[in-house]
């Protein structure tokens, strides 16, 4: 997956754009720099290079990921919604999204984690929202 953007006159950084405007974390960011994912009018550029308005700035998420941080468990998920950025998923009440001490193999993001192996995805476990144990809801999966 790639991203582009056309950059404005009030735009001021690189950075800014990656957090403001797609909304990635100093994390991803970072991952994004050091795999040279970050481009500026099909150039490789570091995150602070200045920018002119009418660049065309491009950023590649496509590498793989390691989720080995979070246990596969075979469960059954209901999917409602699935495409290749995007997984919703229904939560039953009493499940947690997240592993815990307490829950360490049997949230939804450890079905989720082989449901990920099944169709040899390899991303990290990135729910979008976040439910409380006891509630019953849409959870959604950012695939990218």
């Amino acid at each position: 997956m790639k991203l582009e953007y056309i950059i404005k006159d009030n735009d001021t950084t690189i950075k800014h754009i990656l957090k403001e405007k797609f909304y990635m974390s100093d994390r991803l960011i970072l991952k994004l720099k050091r795999n040279e994912k970050i481009e500026l009018n099909d150039v490789v550029v570091n995150i602070n290079h200045p920018l002119t308005i009418g660049d065309k700035l491009t950023v590649f998420l496509d590498f793989e990921e390691d989720n080995s941080n979070i246990i596969s468990n075979q469960m059954d998920l209901d999917i409602l919604y699935e495409d290749e950025y995007l997984l919703i998923v229904n939560k039953s009440a009493g499940m947690p999204v997240h592993p815990s001490m307490k829950y360490y193999t049997n949230s939804l993001s450890n079905g989720v984690r082989y449901y990920f192996d099944k169709i040899n995805l390899n991303k990290k476990i990135r729910p979008v929202n976040r439910l409380d144990k006891d509630t019953s809801r849409y959870s959604y999966f950012c695939k990218e």
